[in-house]
Parts: structure tokens; C-alpha cells; sequence
């Protein structure tokens, strides 16, 4: 049996009107109607700063509450979506920033004993799995041959993989600029379709 998971989704696009939000919205439903928590974390709703200050990252610095609150989320969580645009091969400057200040030594990683931070970590969330869904403007053949994929890196390997989920997911929705309503409905439907692959549940009601 498996039981209900907690699931964290973090968004990042700045217009509540974006298809990010209604991606973020289809995946929260879908994974609800399955019986999951969801807990949805709207960076830009939520004013969330970015700038991570001198001193913060030590191991016995203070944390402001809501800080505190997002790491306790992402330990918690037994499943991690993230959604966001694609601008210029990186995430909004609102998650980087997220990343900076809630993916936390001895809370997210660790180092071994002896270790001072130049070794490889060994990751420590919890989460079974993570989906990452990204909007684009770029053709995916492109982004592979021209760009390499970088998201896929950064989220896949320098981000998760450090943190010990191993079982990644990522999909890109584009050309996203010049979709239409029908090709957006379709995409909504993947989504949610996606999101209850990865996050599987036993719920008879289902």
C-alpha cells in the first residue's frame, strides 16, 4: 500500500494569469484528487527574498521565520514539484534564490566527518521523487543541440542528485508563446496525468 505523500510545490513565475500558475494549479488538483497533501508555495504571492544575507548560510545562524518555514517544508516533504519558466537557461531569480537560502547543510545535505565542505555531499531530503515542469520559448530540438539543456543539469544533477532524490522527472512545455488554447489544454491534461505517475497513490477512491 502507499500511503498519502506530502507533496511541495514551488512556483515562480510573477503573473498570476501565466499558464506556470495553471500548470501549478492542475498539478496541486491532480495530485489532491489522489488523496496527497499539497502544500503550494507561490514565491512571487508570497514576496519571498531572494537575497540570501552574509552569515546565513553558517550552520548556527538564525533563520527568519518564513525561511525556517520553507526549509521545514522541504524536509518534510515526501514529493517536490517545481514550476517555472525557462529565461535564458536558468530559473526566475526568485527561485535561485530560494535554492540559496532553504536548500540547507544538514537539512537538505551533509558532509561527512572531517569534511569542510570540499567533499561531495550526501543528501538528506527525504522526498521519493521529484518533478520539475518548465514552460518555454525555445524548440526543444534547439535547447538540446544549441544550449544543452541546462535546466536539466542544474535541477537533475547539481540540485536534487546532491540532495539524494535520485528519482527525477522533468518536462518542458513549448514553444509556449505561440501555443494555442487547445495545445494548452492538452498540456494542462499531461500535467496532471504526469504528476499522478510520479506521485502514485492507492486511494480506492480514485
Amino acid at each position: 500500500m502507499l500511503p498519502p505523500m506530502r507533496v511541495l510545490i514551488v512556483l515562480a513565475h510573477p503573473s498570476p494569469a501565466s499558464f506556470n500558475h495553471a500548470i501549478a494549479r492542475e498539478v496541486a488538483n491532480s495530485l489532491t484528487s489522489v488523496g496527497h497533501q499539497v502544500i503550494l508555495k507561490d514565491l512571487y504571492a508570497e514576496a519571498f527574498d531572494p537575497l540570501l544575507p552574509a552569515g546565513e548560510a553558517a550552520r548556527a545562524a538564525t533563520l527568519p521565520p518564513y525561511v525556517a518555514t520553507a526549509v521545514a517544508e522541504l524536509a518534510g516533504a515526501d514529493g517536490i514539484v517545481i514550476v517555472h519558466p525557462n529565461w535564458w537557461g536558468m530559473p526566475p531569480a526568485i527561485l535561485t534564490g530560494w535554492v540559496d537560502r532553504v536548500i540547507r547543510v544538514d537539512s537538505a545535505y551533509k558532509f561527512q566527518p572531517g569534511d569542510h565542505g570540499e567533499g561531495v555531499p550526501i543528501g538528506l531530503l527525504k522526498a521519493r521523487a521529484a518533478l520539475v515542469i518548465n514552460t518555454a520559448d525555445t524548440d526543444p530540438v534547439r535547447e538540446r543541440d544549441v544550449f544543452g539543456d541546462p535546466l536539466e543539469r542544474i535541477w537533475r544533477n547539481c540540485i536534487f542528485g546532491l540532495c539524494g532524490v535520485q528519482d527525477f522527472h522533468r518536462k518542458t512545455f513549448s514553444v509556449t508563446v505561440t501555443s494555442t488554447d487547445a495545445e494548452r489544454s492538452a498540456w494542462l491534461s499531461q500535467a496532471g496525468e504526469l504528476a499522478r505517475t510520479v506521485f502514485p497513490s492507492d486511494n480506492p477512491d480514485t
